[in-house]
């Protein structure tokens, strides 16, 4: 499942940048981006104060560069270089085919969402494969065309190793750029946290960092909140604890009961899985330590 390609002259080579902030840096970038005649058509800055960072996303049309990719990025180490040993950077090309596999349990708000944009050519890459550690989205999955894989997981969690190596065998032979926890509800163990660092994609059903853990509305229902919401971050070892991509709340008042915050909560789900799915693929979103700079 896909997005549409995009037109030829629509094509963009997006570069993203972090470093230590200093004078001149966009005009190193800028009058590197001249040498070769490229036309920036989308361009973001932000200038932290108090870490001292620069981060920075260029969009150049594709159309304007007189060589491909790899060139342009063997060109741009030179640029980073200049900038310092600390400067962190990536150029994709935005035309080229992004890959996400997709890990679910039993709910499916979020996975039916995502395989309907994907349909619909609203999602910026290809759905390759689900996988569930229950088999109750199989039918859902495959009336789309995509792959499931069901990987069942023994009850007591010191017994899920080996379901956990099947996942990421079977995530890994994809190379995705996302792997998205559409309400997933297992706890990744650390080590796949380090080896999907900056490409595991959760979606929590709270406004976090508050109620962190489950059952978050029933915990909200308990406090009497008048807003709940959801939060899309990078998974971490640290439960939940994970950078920011995107969050929303709806408003509740004292006549909803916990099945309706359920419900209520989960559209703002699919909003904000949609949102931070899309911005991470469209290398808009820029972490530093445990915060993110999103140039949306």
């Amino acid at each position: 499942m896909s997005s549409a390609p995009s037109a030829p002259d629509d094509r963009r080579f997006v570069l993203t940048l972090g470093c230590p902030d200093r004078p001149g840096i966009i005009a190193e970038i800028t009058s590197f981006i001249a040498e070769f005649g490229g036309s920036i058509v989308e361009a973001g800055y932000h200038s932290d104060t108090e870490t001292g960072w620069f981060f920075t996303r260029q969009a150049i049309k594709a159309a304007t560069v007189p060589f491909g990719i790899a060139e342009l990025r063997d060109r741009f180490t030179a640029v980073a270089d200049r900038l310092g040993p600390d400067t962190e950077w990536q150029l994709h090309d935005a035309g080229e085919r992004r890959r996400a596999v997709l890990l679910v349990s039993k709910e499916g708000h979020c996975l039916h969402d995502l395989l309907g944009r994907a349909a619909a050519g609203e999602l910026p890459a290809t759905i390759e494969a689900v996988i569930g550690n229950h088999p109750d989205l199989a039918a859902m999955t495959e009336a789309h065309g995509v792959k499931f894989h069901y990987v069942p997981f023994p009850k007591d969690p010191a017994e899920r190793g080996p379901a956990f190596e099947q996942v990421r065998e079977l995530v890994d032979s994809h190379d995705p750029h996302a792997v998205v926890l559409a309400r997933f509800m297992q706890v990744l163990p650390a080590e796949l946290c380090e080896h999907w660092a900056g490409k595991a994609i959760n979606i929590h059903h709270s406004f976090l960092p508050s109620f962190v853990g489950a059952r978050p509305y029933h915990q909200a229902f308990a406090r009497g909140v008048k807003l709940i919401g959801a939060t899309c971050h990078y998974v971490t070892a640290e439960l939940d604890a994970g950078p920011i991509i995107e969050q929303d709340v709806i408003r509740i008042d004292h006549a909803d009961e916990v099945r309706d915050m359920v419900r209520q909560g989960r559209d703002i789900e699919r909003v904000v899985l949609a949102r931070g799915l899309r911005w991470h693929l469209e290398g808009r979103v820029l972490v530093h330590g445990r915060r993110t700079v999103v140039f949306n």
